[in-house]
């Protein structure tokens, strides 16, 4: 009577054209723009499948242990299909080099013939010993050297550094790398390398060639979880052969739920959850995570490495002070500063109107409107203006405004002195001249992002070491660290040089991060176990990272671990959850097995359930609503406390393993109530 209750209330004829519906749905193209929805099709489509086996099973009379299998069966698919997304986006997070391809290969040239004729081709058609032409805003196609011209060149896309470098023909400074920017001047160009040997190629080399190491929490579940399924699988293989021995009938199905029951699913099935959770706590912390790994990793940090230029930086290097000599009025100084940078149209040129305007009023422009500017070349490596009353105002490095002077050899003692203390304090020092005098000298320097020295602080207290990595020198590079606080440095880094720092920190077993917004940052940002880039740099850095900081703050990692130690914290309380309400359904399948056939079994049925037969329903019914019950704590995690590590064990002890013995208890018994009805 009650099966006919049963197939009265669901048909399979219906449940036949659900699948043939979500058949028709599935488009096999979300795999790769959304694989965790894939996923979800899939799963809809075996479940739904699963289902109508139940059913017809049902229907053909082969009873209630074919529907206790086939609820076994959903479960563990359920897991093997869950456990699948994280590792789809795990792969979507491998390091790429997309970018850095296309630059190698689809770069514009304008190739120079032998019959000085210029043909536009691609990059990757240039060869060894070819000579192509850059000019005023061409992205320079290979690395080469410089045969004729002089160039100021943007390598920021390439070492990060912010300040344009003059490369002259003839010089130790000709070399350009493929990738970088002509900002004025043009050059002809000389390629020096063969295929697969630029600065490009090595880069995609590196990239390409890391493999990101598993993290000792990793492991350890890993080994936990394998652990007990092998346990597990023997304790039920030999129960089998134990049972037949002692003259005990122990139905197959029985076994597969025991099984099924005791090895650790629930922790298995809420991985992804957990992991995709943690990544949507930090894209509200605008930081985009390219997997729930990439999360994890943060919350065990013990080292950062941080890019100096555009991470712990701003970038572009300000004006801080307006230095005249001793000898010279400072208003009319800081006048002249003006108007030499009213022409100007780099971030520096900006800064000194910035600076100077707070102090002189802004009666100097009606000085310049007559005037005759001079924009800055890689030649002359000067700016200035010729004001219409005769006076020449000239801005530019100490040398070659003494060329300009004629006071090469006899410079002033005191500007000598203020050039070399600006730049052993880490600035850049520029000098100002007014008709071959020189009248005083403008600082420029790197400007260290607001707030980043407490950020830092915080960092040292939960035990993060921070390293800053740069191209300066090592006195520069002192200067800065030790303004911005941080632990460590490493100068005039190469790619390689970041690489290897990060390698060795490795194999001491900590876990390294890495934030930069360089293209030579990119292949240490894909060895890093957190690989972090900054949303205004370069698209190679961005490929390489496994999460990308939006807001360019390079002290936004404190907050990615955080979130981090909080997905650990949320993945250790249903790992403890979840082997603990092991005890329960061990209570109730095993009485169910052997009640019938040793009396004495009874004696552990606890819970004084209904039947054998009810009692393994309701184990397996439980185990297969647990894991939906806790996707909302794994989705909205545990919260972070730093109270430490023996208070946080013995909270998260009492919540979730005194929970995870209590709950399953009361769950099973009150589910074996409702079957027992329909049995």
């Amino acid at each position: 009577m009650r099966r006919d209750k049963n197939i009265k209330l669901f048909n399979s004829e219906i449940l036949k054209e659900s699948l043939i519906e979500a058949i028709k749905k599935l488009n096999p193209s979300v795999m790769i723009k959304n694989p965790v929805m894939f996923t979800v099709e899939i799963g809809t489509i075996i479940m739904l499948s699963i289902t109508i086996l139940s059913f017809v099973s049902s229907e053909s009379g082969q009873g209630n242990y074919v529907y206790n299998t086939v609820i076994t069966l959903l479960l563990l698919l359920t897991v093997l299909f869950g456990n699948s997304a994280e590792a789809i986006a795990e792969a979507r997070g491998k390091a790429q080099a997309a970018s850095l391809r296309k630059t190698r290969e689809e770069t514009a040239a304008k190739l120079i013939t032998p019959d000085n004729k210029i043909i536009n081709v691609f990059s990757s058609q240039l060869q060894k010993g070819d000579i192509f032409l850059a000019e005023t805003g061409d992205t320079i196609p290979t690395d080469g050297e410089i045969i004729e011209g002089i160039a100021s060149i943007d390598e920021s896309a390439i070492t990060g550094e912010s300040a344009p470098v003059i490369r002259e023909a003839g010089t130790d400074h000709s070399g350009v790398i493929g990738g970088t920017k002509v900002l004025s001047d043009r050059i002809k160009v000389k390629v020096v390398t063969a295929s697969g040997e630029s600065f490009l190629d090595k880069m995609i080399a590196l990239v390409e060639g890391v493999s990101r190491q598993k993290t000792p929490n990793e492991i350890a579940l890993t080994i936990l979880l394998a652990s007990f399924t092998l346990i597990f699988l023997f304790v039920t293989v030999t129960l089998k052969p134990f049972s037949d021995y002692a003259n005990t009938a122990v139905s197959i199905t029985a076994l597969i739920s025991l099984f099924v029951c005791l090895i650790p699913t629930t922790i298995g099935g809420l991985l992804s959850a957990i992991g995709i959770a943690g990544m949507d706590r930090a894209l509200r912390a605008n930081v985009i995570a390219k997997s729930g790994k990439a999360v994890e990793n943060a919350g065990d940090i013990d080292v950062v490495l941080l890019d100096k230029t555009g991470t712990i930086t701003i970038g572009n290097r300000k004006a801080t002070r307006l230095i005249p000599l001793t000898n010279v009025n400072e208003p009319e100084f800081i006048k002249y500063c003006l108007l030499s940078s009213i022409s100007d149209p780099t971030p520096e040129g900006k800064s000194i109107i910035e600076l100077g305007s707070m102090s002189v009023a802004s009666s100097y422009q009606k000085d310049a409107e007559s005037g005759k500017f001079i924009d800055f070349t890689a030649e002359t490596r000067m700016s200035g203006i010729d004001l219409i009353d005769g006076k020449k105002i000239r801005k530019g490095a100490l040398d070659a405004i003494a060329k300009w002077c004629n006071c090469s050899t006899n410079i002033d003692k005191e500007v000598v002195d203020y050039f070399e203390r600006i730049a052993s304090n880490g600035g850049t020092p520029l000098a100002i001249a007014v008709d071959n005098n020189i009248l005083g000298v403008v600082q420029l320097e790197d400007i260290i992002k607001p707030g980043i020295k407490e950020r830092f602080d915080r960092m040292k207290k939960m035990g993060v070491k921070t390293v800053m990595v740069t191209g300066d020198n090592p006195l520069t590079a002192k200067y800065i660290a030790n303004k911005a606080g941080v632990d460590d440095f490493i100068a005039e880094a190469k790619p390689e040089d970041k690489m290897n720092y990060i390698l060795r920190e490795q194999q001491q077993g900590k876990l390294v991060a890495m934030m930069g917004d360089g293209t030579n940052d990119a292949p240490a940002l894909a060895q890093a176990d957190v690989g972090v880039a900054m949303n205004s740099g370069t698209q190679a850095a961005k490929e390489a990272a496994n999460m990308v900081d939006l807001d360019s703050d390079p002290t936004k990692l404190l907050e990615v671990i955080e979130i981090g130690k909080q997905l650990l914290i949320t993945r250790g309380n249903i790992t403890t959850f979840s082997i603990v309400n092991d005890v329960a359904k061990y209570f109730a399948i095993i009485p169910a097995i052997f009640a019938t056939t040793i009396p004495g079994m009874d004696l552990l049925n606890v819970m004084k359930l209904s039947s054998p037969q009810s009692a393994i329903l309701a184990a397996v019914i439980f185990n297969a609503f647990i894991i939906p019950a806790l996707i909302p704590l794994a989705l909205k995690g545990s919260k972070y406390k730093p109270i430490g590590a023996t208070a946080l064990l013995t909270r998260n002890l009492l919540i979730y393993g005194l929970g995870g013995l209590i709950v399953p208890f009361g769950g099973i018994k009150l589910i074996d109530l409702f079957v027992s009805l329909f049995i």
